[in-house]
């Protein structure tokens, strides 16, 4: 299964710092929804699997340098929008992660995701 998410709002960087905790916490409901969202749109649906295999290719929205540690970080709302979707637990997923190096703009996430062989 291949889909596409929005880019995560600048909001749910884990370097950005918040007036309170309540902003990220709106952001972090918001982007879980609009994830799970696209995700039934996109024609995600339960899977019965006990482990997945799930790769992540980010697409910046510009070229400025980015950290794949950080894009991974604040992906995590949208991935447990995922989850709740196919209905297996992030858990129990095997994850690959990339940022495309290579200038392309995009502003996107795109996910593959796959059994997992045993």
């Amino acid at each position: 299964m291949n889909l596409t998410f929005p880019w995560p709002p600048s909001a749910l960087n884990p370097n950005t710092r918040h007036a309170h905790w309540s902003t990220l916490a709106r952001a972090k409901k918001r982007y879980r929804a609009a994830c799970a969202l696209q995700a039934r749109a996109q024609g995600a649906h339960r899977i019965h699997a006990s482990r997945l295999a799930v790769s992540l290719l980010f697409v910046p929205p510009d070229r400025r340098p980015r950290d794949l540690d950080n894009c991974i970080s604040s992906m995590k709302a949208g991935l447990d929008g995922l989850a709740d979707v196919i209905g297996v637990d992030d858990s129990n997923w095997q994850l690959l992660a990339e940022l495309d190096r290579f200038g392309t703009i995009g502003g996107l996430v795109r996910v593959e995701v796959r059994p997992c062989l045993p």
